[in-house]
């Protein structure tokens, strides 16, 4: 039994960089893109509106930044899986947005790694860009805390 694409809102606000990730997902037979925004504030009214299954989102957009547009959405559409698409490497976002409940954290530099991060992401795996990984390890090892 085949499943039906998973519905997807891409939230980016480069239009260069949010058709690259349109057409990238479009690819893949289990992701179906329904809408594309560019400012945190049409992403809320387009997740209210379309319930996507998975959101594929930048931190730095105009009108709502991404963090706050993360922790709306983890409200509104509690069952979406949620994918940050970002430049910033900091382990302290990278671990925030975790703590907020989204399902993976990819490099805008890795964008190669999408299909690989929309992949794990549905199929209820957490993604990090691998050199992400080592960072978030060394900043949460033996005697750091990460609640």
């Amino acid at each position: 039994m085949k499943m039906p694409p998973f519905r997807t809102l891409i939230v980016e606000d480069h239009e260069g960089f949010s058709r690259f990730m349109s057409l990238t997902l479009q690819e893949q037979a289990q992701c179906q893109v329904i809408s594309q925004v560019s400012d945190g504030l049409q992403a809320i009214e387009k997740a209210e509106q379309l319930e996507p299954d998975l959101i594929v989102l930048d931190l730095g957009l105009p009108k709502l930044n991404g963090m706050e547009v993360a922790r709306r959405l983890s409200k509104i559409c509690p069952d979406a899986k949620m994918l940050i698409v970002s430049q910033d490497s900091s382990s302290d976002i990278v671990q925030a947005v975790l703590r907020i409940g989204v399902h993976g954290y990819l490099l805008k530099s890795d964008a190669a790694d999408l299909p690989l991060a929309v992949d794990a992401i549905l199929h209820d795996t957490v993604f990090v860009s691998p050199h992400l990984n080592e960072i978030t390890r060394r900043s949460t090892g033996p005697n750091s805390s990460s609640n």
